[in-house]
């Protein structure tokens, strides 16, 4: 159960690391004044930025739940096949859904990878909650 917890740490320093490197490049070709980033306000902040500014937020919303149920998970001595595939299935989709915010943004695509990893979550859940009760 470590592994799929590690594997979804790596892709948020992924995702952190481009959108450090759009905001970078924002201000290097002055689209952003780098006064901009002090609050985030008083610009409109180009398209790539804010793909990869709201690509890393969404990796502390429902993630947080993942590690919660991960970690429990392995406290539990719950690391059950059907939980380490319900984990990976997850990391596959936040990476889908981070690849897809980062890239060509088609909202329905997105919808579709965050639905299914949503639901992953949820089995992981109901599979621990099954158990310790």
């Amino acid at each position: 159960m470590i592994e799929p917890i590690l594997a979804l740490v790596f892709l948020t320093f992924v995702v952190l690391l481009i959108a450090f490197l759009r905001r970078v490049r924002s201000v290097q070709t002055r689209t952003v004044r780098l006064s901009y980033y002090r609050v985030f306000q008083g610009a409109v902040m180009p398209e790539d930025v804010a793909k990869g500014t709201n690509a890393y937020a969404n990796l502390f919303e429902i993630p947080v739940l993942f590690y919660a149920v991960a970690i429990l998970a392995i406290v539990q001595s719950y690391e059950t096949n059907m939980m380490v595939m319900l984990a990976w299935i997850y990391v596959a989709c936040r990476a889908v859904h981070a690849f897809i915010h980062l890239t060509y943004n088609n909202v329905m695509h997105r919808l579709f990878a965050f639905v299914a990893g949503n639901m992953c979550v949820i089995a992981m859940w109901v599979l621990l909650a099954g158990h310790v009760l």
